[in-house]
């Protein structure tokens, strides 16, 4: 089995944002040489996170609508006591997770129809990384 890492660094122009990284993700299985497989994506910061959906902006400004319900932002986060005021971007990161694995089959992402690749990131200006890995044949 052979093993193919890239890392990338993201530096959002927005505090929320949703970054369609699908592109990044097929150069590197494309460097990688990697035919059958699988490849890992995943954030390597805890107020982003990876994801697998259409890649249309009404449901993305829905997402976001949705995660701003569920953990909007407010001043009182107990997490907030240590001079952070991201408490929110914590918990959007939770409710959308951190990474996604997708199938490789003949060297290409094994995707459905309208699936794509996203990197959100809830608390941003800021440099973030993101690690993608090539496992397989």
């Amino acid at each position: 089995m052979k093993f193919h890492t890239k890392y990338l660094t993201i530096n959002t122009t927005k505090h929320r944002e949703y970054l369609n990284i699908t592109s990044e993700v097929e150069a590197t299985l494309y460097e990688s040489g990697i035919r059958e497989g699988m490849i890992l994506v995943s954030a390597m910061h805890i107020t982003a996170a990876v994801y697998v959906n259409d890649s249309e902006s009404g449901l993305i400004q829905d997402i976001d609508d949705w995660l701003e319900e569920l953990a909007p932002f407010r001043p009182d986060y107990r997490h907030h006591r240590t001079g952070e005021t991201n408490g929110d971007s914590h918990l959007k990161s939770l409710l959308m997770h951190h990474e996604v694995i997708v199938p490789v089959t003949n060297g290409r992402l094994d995707f459905g129809p309208w699936q794509q690749i996203y990197y959100a990131e809830f608390d941003g200006q800021r440099p973030k990384r993101l690690i993608i890995k090539v496992m397989g044949e």
